[in-house]
């Protein structure tokens, strides 16, 4: 086998073979829903009123409720922490493929959106059906109340009908807003509409209860089709029209009646779907509610970094963070109910236990918290605990897995950070900094890419301190660093004695990544290399193309990216 391919195989077979048996699955969904009403027995006087339109809005219903069913797992923050991190559960390929769970819900929430408008579109013909087809012989089957009733009407006097349209609605307003623009310019707008979820499944218990569609109960006492003495002459003329379908579905003759057809409403099956993932979402919820409330947390110190970057130091009792996971914080006098993900850059230790986050002020949330933080303060402020002013509350909720923990877990790995996304990989380092010969790693490409040389200051100290420990302990070789600067406008240079060593891994322009992996595949030949990358997107799509096509030196490269689920 090819090194490309097995690149490959390691980076996407798992996601592939996932997806397709996700597809699979709702392909013999629709297709077995599908078969069932339009040759079911049960179904006979019902598909002969509506026709297609019933096979294909039920066979859709399927497929909704599967993945109804499905789009709040991947939500559920602490089961994939918890398997992340249970190395006896679960293979470092497996760990790799959690990774991926954003990804799988965009996948179902998008299938959610397509069959939900085929299965409207199905039932807006179904009721124009009901209208012009009303049957006189079973008005138990009838939704209209005569024949020729405007569709309309139908809609708004049904609670399948009135629940649709609001189902409708409150999905678009999800999908809308969940768009990348909005995200990027407006989280909040994302977060409350996202967070209509709720809203969305209440309705949709109540839309599935309205008992519109009902099947035949008494199929072996009313054979579908056979004769009997109180039809209509119309009805008459259809059964004689659809002989050869009735033989079909008796197995013989047409016979007469014993009794008229009884109909009756399906159990509502979404609620099998959908219940056991909704509560483990819930009670999910509710306890991580529970526990980042009931947990105080003290902001030890606030530092204003260069280029609008906040460093905040905290402390919370029982809190046990591994390097590279993220926390979501919330500060109530900002908004009640907003959390932001962010990437702890310190863990606690046993000489410090406190532990921290940098963020780049930059939105309304970011904004408005940067100015509590540092009102009435000095630009660069460290105060001493008993000295400390009041800071707002904040709540911690986490930690949870991402995919910087399994930098660890390779015994080559490159880090390649854009801006602000360094923050992962900062607290990779402040961990080799603690005690590196703990960890299987033993040799890190770290290659950092920012606009702003004074973004360079956020973390010089640490790279430095790293660089003088390994050369103490002889392993000079240990850490590469590579500095790019992209904004090329005006020479500039980190001149500090101090930083002499970044001063000699700094570089003006943008990483040749073709010759990067070059470097590292022949230096480290027949090796696996993780790959992990926190940066804009097209830095991201670079590195995962050559990582699936890389054939140098017989190295793997192993694609990460680093997305808060």
């Amino acid at each position: 086998m090819s090194v490309a391919l097995k690149s490959w195989r390691a980076n996407e077979g798992p996601k592939h073979l996932i997806m397709m048996v996700w597809v699979a699955v709702n392909v013999f969904l629709f297709w077995r829903t599908f078969v069932l009403y339009y040759s079911g027995a049960q179904y006979y006087y019902l598909h002969e009123m509506l026709g297609l339109g019933l096979c294909i809005s039920r066979a859709s219903a399927s497929v909704l409720n599967f993945n109804c069913s499905l789009v709040l797992l991947p939500m559920c923050r602490l089961l994939l922490t918890f398997l992340r991190g249970s190395q006896r559960v679960t293979s470092r390929c497996v760990r790799r493929l959690l990774d991926k769970s954003k990804t799988f819900h965009v996948a179902c929430g998008v299938t959610i959106c397509v069959f939900s408008v085929v299965h409207v579109s199905a039932h807006l013909v179904n009721m124009v059906s009901f209208s012009v087809r009303y049957s006189e012989d079973f008005p138990a089957l009838n939704v209209a109340q005569y024949r020729g009733q405007d569709p309309r009407v139908l809609i708004i006097s049904t609670v399948p009908g009135v629940t649709g349209v609001l189902l409708v609605l409150v999905l678009f307003l999800m999908f809308t807003a969940s768009s990348y623009s909005i995200r990027v310019s407006s989280y909040e707008i994302f977060w409350y509409t996202h967070n209509l979820f709720i809203v969305f499944y209440i309705i949709l218990m109540v839309h599935v209860a309205g008992g519109t569609l009902k099947y035949q109960s008494n199929v072996e006492d009313h054979p579908p089709g056979c004769m009997h003495k109180n039809l209509s002459s119309d009805s008459l003329t259809n059964h004689r029209a659809a002989r050869e379908k009735v033989v079909e579905f008796s197995g013989g003759p047409q016979t007469v009646c014993q009794e008229e057809a009884r109909f009756q409403p399906h159990f509502p099956q979404t609620w099998l779907w959908v219940s056991a993932p909704l509560c483990l979402y819930c009670a999910e919820r509710l306890y991580r509610f529970i526990r980042s409330s009931a947990a105080p947390v003290t902001i030890v110190s606030v530092i204003n970094h260069p280029c609008d970057v906040i460093e905040l130091r905290m402390l919370k009792s029982s809190f046990k963070p591994r390097p590279g996971q993220y926390i979501l914080l919330n500060c109530p006098s900002v908004s009640s109910f907003e959390n932001h993900p962010f990437t702890l850059t310190t863990c606690p230790t046993g000489k410090n236990e406190t532990f921290g986050i940098h963020l780049r002020v930059l939105g309304d949330w970011t904004s408005r918290f940067s100015q509590l933080l540092l009102q009435q303060s000095n630009i660069s402020e460290i105060l001493p605990m008993m000295q400390q002013r009041r800071y707002p509350t904040v709540r911690v909720d986490g930690p949870f897995g991402s995919p910087s923990e399994e930098v660890f877990n390779y015994e080559v790995s490159l880090c390649v950070a854009g801006g602000i996304g360094v923050t992962p990989f900062a607290c990779v380092l402040q961990a080799l900094f603690d005690d590196w010969c703990q960890y299987k790693l033993r040799r890190l490409y770290f290659v950092w890419v920012c606009r702003d040389l004074q973004s360079f200051y956020w973390f010089a100290d640490l790279l430095c301190g790293l660089h003088e420990r390994l050369w103490r302990d002889n392993r000079p070789d240990y850490l590469n660093v590579q500095l790019y600067l992209s904004n090329t406008q005006e020479l500039q240079s980190i001149g500090e004695e101090r930083y002499r060593f970044l001063s000699s891994r700094f570089r003006i322009g943008r990483p040749k990544w073709k010759l990067l992996f070059q470097e590292i595949g022949r230096a480290n030949q027949l090796k696996r290399v993780g790959v992990f990358c926190c940066g804009p997107k097209g830095i991201s799509e670079a590195l995962h193309t050559l990582c699936n096509s890389n054939p140098h030196s017989g190295t793997a490269f192993e694609f990460n990216k680093e997305s808060f689920s």
